[in-house]
């Protein structure tokens, strides 16, 4: 896509269409460093979180000295909400090999100890066929298979329409009773010589159709222990929330195309109540409420995604200036290693260019992705000549949270400890982040929350108190964290050289 083209042509056409002035709901374009987004997600059991002064007059911490302390890992980490994300099918299929099954490559992807998590990207007439139950397609059900196997959650879109397939993204029962707009044919995208058409999302029976998909899709797949995240639903080609290069939009206005797709939001938001959304950060070219959606996404606590790093200044704003507590995902192709994919500029090859400029805007996921040649074989013949860029990008992608120092004091008769949190990836929690310090008899167990979003990265860090019952020997407790995102917990390991348990806890122990 040629997206310098696409911003300086979106840029004229907005002028032209006078849209410095606000539609009812339109949320004008504004700086998201410091924008009131409302709050984070509500924290339960809040600790105490400072300050902690040791001395008279105040005293809440008396006497209180480091008792242990804890140094950076670089070791790759698969927590929840972090990772990077092994593509295994797209809008043009699974891997294909001659003399392999599809099962055989899939299973190559999973296997893969460089990907986090898996990813899988289709049209919905590959898991629908016909009204009232779905039908999942093959590499599906493989894919679900192998993240089990390898441990592994899973990412998943459902396309609407799609570019690079014939006919329609939408299964035929929905496209045959769905009335088709005419956009027109490019060669900018998709394939050569096909006639674009955009339905009317907003016909009856087309937004019927939808929810009864999604509400089937959630009842199976909404707090799923092997899902990660769902992008959101949105207009146009990928779902991404355009049809460029088209100008225009099948539509008979404005508040037409925004109505609906706040309807499919707020739908997909009901749904996955327990399983965050990604909505793209994808400017309003196609003017159908992309600013509306990504301002609900936000605010209900939902996460950004991206399908391109080298993209309008826009999408870089929101991305590096989301809240802490926003989770974000890139999506970008990738070399497969050949000499002519490398693309090297002054002896740099695009790939490399792409993570360094994905690491600049603190993403919690990078795709692993050959665009349309999805395979493991093409990103390992990449990764083995030019492993520098991805191997930086891991060590400090997401969200590394670790107890950097732990005081101990006593007060009225109660021992206490002050962690000192800190975060040595590139983005925040994408959540609420819970400490527990419990012994494996289960005589102590005390437990809570930080604010959302934080430790911060950057040197920021964070203290909480945790008070524990009187008589308690802290030695040879076990400390162990939960990230929460939508009512819903999943351990953390922590990001430490220093060794943890099986579970991630750390046991605590005198090493100052």
């Amino acid at each position: 896509m040629k997206r310098r083209t696409f911003l300086k042509s979106a840029g004229a056409a907005a002028l032209a269409a006078g849209l410095t002035r606000p539609a009812r709901a339109f949320v004008p374009a504004h700086n998201w460093h410091g924008y009131d987004f409302g709050s984070g997600p509500v924290v339960s059991n809040r600790l105490n979180q400072g300050p902690f002064p040791i001395y008279a007059p105040e005293e809440v911490v008396p006497d209180s000295s480091v008792i242990m302390t804890t140094t950076p890992s670089k070791k790759p980490l698969s927590n929840f909400g972090m990772g990077l994300v092994t593509y295994v099918c797209d809008e043009a299929g699974p891997p294909r090999k001659e003399g392999a099954t599809t099962a055989a490559l899939i299973e190559e992807l999973a296997a893969m100890p460089l990907g986090d998590k898996l990813y899988i990207r289709l049209d919905w007439r590959d898991i629908q066929s016909r009204p009232g139950r779905l039908d999942f397609c093959d590499h599906w059900k493989i894919t679900f298979e192998m993240a089990e196997k390898y441990n592994k959650r899973v990412g998943l879109r459902i396309q609407l329409m799609s570019p690079v397939i014939e006919p329609h993204s939408a299964p035929d029962f929905v496209a045959e009773k769905t009335p088709m707009v005419r956009l027109g044919t490019t060669n900018e995208i998709g394939l050569p010589g096909k006639v674009h058409y955009a339905p009317r999302y907003d016909n009856p029976r087309f937004m019927e159709a939808f929810k009864e998909m999604d509400s089937l899709l959630a009842e199976i797949y909404n707090g799923h222990p092997l899902v990660e995240y769902v992008d959101t639903a949105m207009y146009g080609f990928w779902g991404e929330g355009h049809t460029w290069p088209f100008e225009g939009n099948p539509f008979p206005d404005y508040q037409t195309a925004e109505n609906t797709f706040v309807e499919m939001f707020e739908h997909q938001l009901k749904n996955w109540d327990k399983t965050p959304l990604t909505t793209n950060t994808q400017p309003d070219w196609s003017r159908v409420g992309n600013s509306e959606l990504l301002d609900r996404t936000i605010r209900s606590h939902n996460w950004l995604r991206t399908d391109t790093i080298f993209i309008e200044n826009r999408q870089i704003e929101a991305l590096s200036n989301r809240p802490a507590w926003i989770g974000a995902t890139i999506e970008n192709g990738m070399s497969d290693g050949r000499p002519e994919t490398l693309r090297l500029v002054d002896g740099v090859p695009r790939t490399e260019n792409i993570f360094y400029h994905a690491k600049d805007v603190g993403p919690n996921y990078m795709s692993l992705w050959n665009w349309h040649r999805i395979r493991a074989d093409r990103i390992k013949n990449y990764y083995d000549q030019y492993p520098e860029a991805i191997d930086d990008l891991r060590a400090v992608l997401g969200y590394r949270a670790r107890p950097s120092w732990i005081w101990h004091f006593e007060k009225e008769g109660h021992p206490g400890l002050v962690l000192g949190l800190v975060n040595d990836g590139i983005a925040g929690v994408p959540g609420v982040l819970y400490v527990r310090v419990f012994s494996t008899d289960g005589a102590v167990d005390v437990r809570g929350g930080i604010d959302a979003g934080l430790p911060l990265p950057g040197g920021k860090v964070r203290q909480a108190m945790l008070m524990l019952p009187k008589g308690t020997a802290w030695e040879g407790l076990r400390l162990a964290a939960e990230i929460e995102v939508k009512g819903q917990r999943y351990p953390v390991q922590w990001a430490c050289r220093e060794t943890c348990n099986p579970d991630g806890s750390l046991t605590l122990k005198k090493n100052v």
